[in-house]
């Protein structure tokens, strides 16, 4: 089945399609409620924010997802976690930044980048994916990375931000 999902490899000049992307879905989230996972406040107007996505973007590999031709998600791949999760004990890719933008919600899009991550640790000549997500809202990310593939590892808390990490061998 063709879903009309196009994955490309992103740079520092895809960081202000990535930056409205997560806006999206901060909106997209808050509309249903889920406050906690990403804020209210658009990424866009959150200077901090801005430079965490630069650098993940310039240590890593973004992707971005497009259907025809516009930019529906991204995610990017890097070698390590973010600094609130530790390094697992083997060379690992590390998913971060994941995202859809709302117009193309529920086509599949989250699915075919994790996909693709996964194609692109195995290419790499690398066994280990991992992902860490936001464990509130009833764990319904959590659930949707298991549904993926994923298995749950270690949890963490951030301030009061719960969090789940899960891996999955490719």
């Amino acid at each position: 089945m063709d879903t009309g999902i196009k994955i490309r490899q992103g740079g520092p000049e895809d960081v202000p399609a990535m930056l409205a992307i997560f806006d999206s879905a901060v909106v997209w989230l808050n509309e249903r409620g889920i406050t906690a996972q990403w804020g209210t406040e658009p990424f866009t107007s959150r200077p901090k924010t801005v430079e965490l996505v630069e650098r993940v973007a310039s240590e890593g590999t973004p992707w971005i997802a497009e259907i025809d031709g516009v930019p529906a998600g991204t995610l990017t791949l890097t070698p390590h976690p973010g600094q609130y999760v530790a390094p697992a004990d083997e060379p690992e890719r590390y998913v971060r930044f994941l995202a859809t933008d709302a117009r193309f919600h529920g086509r599949g899009v989250g699915a075919a980048l994790l996909a693709h991550a996964a194609s692109e640790t195995r290419r790499e000549g690398v066994s280990l994916l991992r992902v860490d997500c936001f464990a509130g809202s009833e764990g319904r990310l959590v659930a949707y990375y298991e549904r993926q593939g994923f298995t749950r590892t270690e949890s963490f808390t951030v301030n009061d931000w719960p969090g789940q990490v899960l891996e999955q061998r490719v």
